[in-house]
């Protein structure tokens, strides 16, 4: 299984989109630092995650929602409440 998730950071409140095989491995490395691109903002909450049986349609999805705003605003809207929880 493949997941493509969100995480928000506690500290400033910024999105961080990704792509795993074992999302709580991952969603660990990130809250101990290990991600050079997210030790900065952490520590973080996981507010919404896909899973896909092929790799190849999770890393899309991921490709998707980083690079079309409209993708990402649709996904947000849906899950405003999951955002401010």
């Amino acid at each position: 299984m493949f997941f493509t998730y969100i995480l928000k950071s506690k500290k400033d409140g910024k999105l961080y989109i990704g792509c795993t095989n074992d999302l709580r491995r991952r969603f660990r490395e990130h809250n101990l630092g290990l991600v050079t691109s997210t030790k900065p903002r952490k520590p973080f909450k996981l507010v919404y995650y896909e899973s896909y049986r092929a790799k190849q349609d999770a890393f899309k999805r991921e490709h998707n929602l980083k690079l079309r705003a409209k993708a990402l605003r649709q996904l947000l809207n849906r899950i405003e409440a999951s955002l401010e929880a």
